[in-house]
């Protein structure tokens, strides 16, 4: 028994400062936010002596951010519908259907997964400037939708595997296309890993800054996370100004992770085991 409590205290004072580290710079972000300009300047850490949000309301009205959240959510939903669409249709065509070179198709996908942005970045602007959707929300979704689009049918691919091939089967000697299997069977099975990958790809657009900075280029197109990383710039000598802006974009992530925090998980696992 006590080399077992010894065990458990290995674990979980590792832990116990990872989540103190997670947590320690949102907290101050949020102390910093609450400050005025001139309690800032006398001592960064020291807590705020009124808990104010005006700070935050001026980020927001001074600042553009309330455009900049109407982008990000414009491209985010965007983004996230043609992800699940494709994802779910080519995970569908992976797992369950036999065609010529099927398998040679996905490690394709699989090794998309491990080129990084930076490698195509200056083909990919130059497409973008030939197809005319530099600075627009219709490129940076389509940009969007080709960097994400490997994983989500990776994900995709995995879970429908785990699917037994007898339900197809019985779906097909119903009378039923493929077309209608995919949309009567595998989408209302998929259901759980649609919400999953849905709300990962949905983070992973929200909070992209260098795809973003480099398709939305007019000050009015940018995205959320670009904009509060030119806040940096704008209001260097007002940091408290600075991390309101911050606390701004960060909400919709930190509700994203509390509330779907179990969907994130299992779209992590998605896979990982059949039967």
């Amino acid at each position: 028994m006590r080399e077992r409590g010894f065990g458990r205290w290995i674990v979980a004072v590792p832990m116990c400062l990872l989540a103190l580290a997670t947590i320690y710079p949102m907290l101050f972000t949020l102390n910093v936010a609450m400050k005025s300009r001139r309690e800032y300047v006398l001592n960064q850490f020291s807590l705020a002596d009124h808990l104010t949000a005006a700070n935050i309301a001026d980020a927001w009205n001074t600042s553009g951010l309330g455009r900049y959240t109407f982008n990000s959510v414009v491209v985010t939903v965007g983004a996230v519908a043609l992800l699940l669409l494709l994802g779910s249709m080519a995970g569908f065509a992976f797992s369950q259907l036999t065609f010529w070179g099927r398998k040679w198709l996905f490690l394709v996908c699989l090794g998309a997964l491990m080129i990084p942005f930076q490698v195509i970045m200056v083909p990919f602007f130059r497409v973008l400037g030939q197809t005319g959707l530099l600075d627009t929300h219709l490129g940076l979704i389509l940009a969007y939708t080709g960097q994400f689009l490997p994983f989500t049918i990776f994900l995709m691919t995995s879970f429908y595997s785990r699917i037994p091939a007898e339900v197809i089967e019985a779906a097909r000697v119903d009378g039923s296309t493929t077309l209608g299997v995919y949309r009567r069977i595998m989408l209302p099975l998929g259901r759980p890993a649609l919400l999953s990958v849905g709300i990962l790809n949905a983070l992973f657009c929200w909070n992209d800054v260098l795809i973003s900075l480099l398709v939305m280029q007019s000050e009015q197109n940018r995205t959320l996370m670009v904009g509060v990383t030119a806040l940096r710039g704008q209001y260097s000598d007002n940091i408290p100004l600075f991390a309101g802006g911050v606390l701004v974009a960060a909400l919709p992530v930190i509700a994203i992770y509390l509330f779907f925090q179990r969907q994130i998980t299992d779209g992590v696992t998605a896979g990982s085991t059949k039967g």
